[in-house]
C-alpha cells in the first residue's frame, strides 16, 4: 500500500460485478481496491477482443463468455448469470458493498442482492460509457431505458467518469436525482507507475501524432488517414494499442495504403506508458465512434495518460473531451472532426511551442492526473456505514 493511502478502520467485503475480467479499466478499479486493503471478489464475463491471455490476480469467479455488440447473446448471458448467482447466495449476503460496472452487470448485481436476502447491501452503478443502443429512440432502445431507471431506483450511488453523462443523460433523459460521484478515468490509485519523465525533449523529425489506447473508432482512423493524404512525409502517425477488428475491418488495409501511419501492436499496461507517449509528440484524444452522444460526453483515459507522461493532446472543441483540453490546457481543440481542420492546426504548431506545451505538463504535480486513493475510499466509507436509503 502507498503512504499516501488513507488509513483503514476496517477492511470491507467488496463484490464487483464486471463485463469483462480483462478490461484494463476494470482491472484498475479492482486493484486499487485490494491495494487499500479491502477484500475483492469478482464476478465477471469475459470477451475475446482483448487481453485475451489475462488471468485476474484476485479471487474471481467467472460466468460466461460475452460478445460485443450482440445483444441477443447478452440477454441470454445476463438471464444464465442471475440464475447462477444462486450458488452465491451466502457470500453476497454477508459483502458490504457492491460494485456493477454497466447495465448489463447492474442487472445481475440487482438480481444476486434479491436472491442473497441482502436489500441493505449498497449497489454503486459504475458507469464508464453511455451505450448507443440507450440513446435511440426505436422499442428496444426505450425498453433498455425503461430498465435502466427501474434499476436506478435500486442503486445507492451512481459513479460517473465524466459529469457529461448526469448532464447530457442521467438527468434529462432518466430523470435520475440520486446521489452522484466522479471518478475521472485518471491512472489508477495504487498502479504501481513507471518512472515519470521529467523533460520533454525538443526533436528534429517530422511530427508524431498518435493514436494510443483502445482502437476501435472508425471515423478517428479515417481522420488519421486523412491527414497521412494531405501531409505526407511531413507527419508520422503511430498507433499503439488493441485494435477492435470487429469495429475496424479496413484498419489493416488503410494503414498498409499509407506509409506514414504505423501500427506499433499492444503494450504493457503501465509499465509502457513512458515509452509509449515519448514515442509521440501530440496525441489523438477524441472518441468519435458514437458521435451525438457518448463520444460527446465521456472524458478518455488517454488525455489523462498522455498529460502525465508530458504529450499534450488534440481533440474536437465541441465535446467534452475538447471543453476539458481547453480548460486545463492540456493540449489543442479543433473546430471539427476532419483531417483538413487537423491538418490545419498541426501546420501552426512549431515544434518548440509543442515541447513547450509538453513540458508545462510534466512540470505539473503527478496528483492532476493521478487519481487518489482517498477519493474511492471517501465512497466506500460512505457506503458501507450507511444503510440503503439514507445515503446523501
Amino acid at each position: 500500500m502507498r503512504s499516501d493511502s488513507p488509513t483503514l478502520q476496517a477492511p470491507k467485503r467488496i463484490e464487483v460485478f464486471g463485463f469483462d475480467v480483462a478490461e484494463i479499466s476494470q482491472i484498475r478499479r479492482i486493484r486499487a481496491l485490494a491495494a487499500l486493503g479491502h477484500q475483492v471478489h469478482s464476478f465477471t464475463m469475459r470477451r475475446e477482443n482483448m487481453n485475451k491471455a489475462f488471468e485476474p490476480d484476485w479471487p474471481n469467479t467467472h460466468l460466461f463468455m460475452t460478445e460485443n455488440e450482440n445483444l441477443q447473446k447478452r440477454v441470454a448471458v445476463v438471464a444464465k448469470s442471475i440464475w447462477k448467482m444462486r450458488r452465491y447466495r451466502k457470500s453476497l449476503a454477508t459483502a458490504d458493498m457492491i460494485i456493477a460496472r454497466n447495465l448489463d452487470m447492474l442487472a445481475i448485481a440487482c438480481a444476486a442482492r434479491l436472491i442473497a436476502g441482502a436489500p441493505r447491501t449498497p449497489i454503486v452503478y459504475e458507469c464508464l460509457d453511455i451505450n448507443g443502443a440507450l440513446c435511440r429512440n426505436d422499442l428496444k432502445s426505450r425498453l433498455m431505458r425503461a430498465a435502466e431507471r427501474f434499476l436506478l431506483r435500486h442503486v445507492q450511488l451512481l459513479v460517473v467518469s465524466s459529469p457529461g453523462f448526469v448532464r447530457e443523460y442521467f438527468a434529462p433523459i432518466q430523470n435520475y436525482v440520486g446521489p452522484t460521484a466522479l471518478w475521472e478515468n485518471k491512472l489508477a490509485a495504487g498502479c504501481h507507475l513507471p518512472a515519470r519523465p521529467t523533460q520533454r525533449p525538443l526533436v528534429d523529425r517530422p511530427l508524431r501524432i498518435g493514436w494510443v489506447g483502445t482502437i476501435r473508432c472508425a471515423p478517428s482512423l479515417h481522420i488519421l488517414a486523412d491527414l497521412a493524404d494531405r501531409l505526407g512525409p511531413k507527419v508520422e502517425i503511430r498507433i499503439h494499442g488493441v485494435v477492435h477488428r470487429h469495429a475496424l475491418p479496413d484498419f489493416d488495409d488503410v494503414v498498409a495504403a499509407r506509409p506514414s501511419m504505423t501500427f506499433c501492436g499492444g503494450y504493457a499496461y503501465p509499465d509502457d506508458l513512458t515509452r509509449v507517449y515519448e514515442d509521440c509528440d501530440v496525441v489523438w484524444a477524441q472518441d468519435l465512434w458514437q458521435r451525438g452522444n457518448n463520444s460527446d460526453w465521456l472524458l478518455p483515459n488517454r488525455i489523462y495518460e498522455a498529460s502525465w507522461a508530458g504529450c499534450p493532446s488534440i481533440a474536437l472543441a465541441d465535446t467534452e473531451t475538447g471543453r476539458r483540453i481547453e480548460a486545463d490546457d492540456l493540449g489543442w481543440v479543433i473546430p471539427s472532426g476532419d483531417g483538413r481542420a487537423l491538418a490545419e492546426l498541426l501546420s501552426t504548431l512549431s515544434p518548440s511551442a509543442i515541447q513547450a506545451k509538453g513540458q508545462a505538463l510534466l512540470d505539473r504535480p503527478e496528483t492532476d492526473f493521478v487519481q487518489s486513493y482517498e477519493e474511492i475510499e471517501t465512497v466506500v466509507r460512505q457506503l458501507c456505514s450507511q444503510k440503503k436509503g439514507s445515503i446523501s
